[in-house]
């Protein structure tokens, strides 16, 4: 038995239905179907942050760091990996840990068998990390597992016993369960290079998160620039829209050392170059746990922002 095949989870149309009837229609934004948490399921104690991006733009790395440099300033940090590809956390724990859709199936479903060491598992500098897995490849939705785990999760308290909160949320995928984070979150945060596809993605991305702020206290914090020398493209969308550069984080050959070394860039000395990029992620642990402003970002339609970014 597993998830897909358990006859405890409902069928996808019966599913459906009760969450439109839960959101009212489409609470969310028209035609929406979003996979609702019981409201008492919220993070009351954490700051608690939603990493989205275009796939491949390194919200992994971006996490990962970020994870570190709040331990760095003394916080209990807890990171969770939303990609069925479960690869958030290796270059915190140097392993492919086992996800929870991986320790449910062990149980047979039965998640009061559980122990919280079945399923967290400590990393670099004490960060805690969560995989949540998925189902084999184009099989099932991993969105709904995401949901299961963000419930597992307050069920043993791990939301409240912790400082720092960070979703490493897969690509740019804000449907579903996939947006699920986004009802716990504080402030959501878009990682995105200085090119045409990760600004495109960016924007739907703002777009989507607006549509949650609607319904849920999350709030756009700001885009970490990534991957990229300049940042013209991404301070000229930011200008147009009324988003803002949290962070620049230098198009540097020590990041992709970092993941071939399997550790975080904490771990990978202390040349200039690489304290460089370490005071960057510090400095934005620091604003983001001082707090930022919430952001009324207004995005563009698709075509708009086809003609808005490049070169004249």
């Amino acid at each position: 038995m597993n998830l897909y095949t358990n006859p405890k989870v409902a069928s996808h149309e019966a599913r459906a239905a009760r969450l439109r009837e839960a959101s009212g229609g489409n609470g969310d934004g028209d035609g929406s179907v979003q996979v609702h948490i019981d409201a008492q399921l919220d993070a009351d104690k954490a700051k608690v942050f939603a990493i989205y991006g275009k796939g491949g733009i390194g919200k992994s790395t971006t996490s990962s760091n970020l994870s570190v440099a709040f331990s760095k300033l003394g916080h209990r940090v807890l990171q969770i990996g939303c990609d069925p590809k479960h690869d958030s956390t290796f270059t915190l724990t140097k392993s492919l840990i086992p996800t929870v859709i991986d320790v449910l199936e062990g149980v047979d479903f039965h998640t009061e068998e559980l122990r919280t060491e079945d399923f967290v598992f400590q990393g670099y500098n004490g960060v805690q990390c969560v995989e949540a897995g998925g189902p084999p490849a184009g099989t099932g939705c991993g969105g709904y597992v995401v949901g299961q785990t963000v419930k597992l999760l307050k069920e043993h308290h791990l939301l409240e016993d912790t400082d720092v909160v960070i979703f490493d949320v897969l690509g740019d995928v804000v449907c579903g369960g996939f947006a699920s984070p986004l009802q716990h979150a504080e402030r959501a945060l878009v990682v995105a290079a200085n090119d045409f596809d990760s600004i495109f993605a960016m924007n739907r991305i703002v777009a989507a998160i607006k549509a949650k702020s609607k319904n849920y206290d999350v709030r756009l914090g700001g885009v970490i620039a990534n991957r990229s020398r300049e940042t013209d493209q991404i301070d000229r969308f930011n200008e147009a829209t009324g988003m803002k550069r949290l962070a620049h984080i230098q198009d540097s050959d020590r990041v992709r050392m970092s993941r071939l070394k399997k550790c975080t860039l904490f771990e990978m000395g202390d040349d200039p170059e690489i304290v460089q990029i370490q005071n960057e992620y510090l400095q934005l642990a620091e604003q983001l746990w001082a707090g930022t402003e919430e952001l009324q970002a207004n995005p563009m339609k698709d075509r708009e922002i086809f003609d808005f970014l490049g070169y004249e």
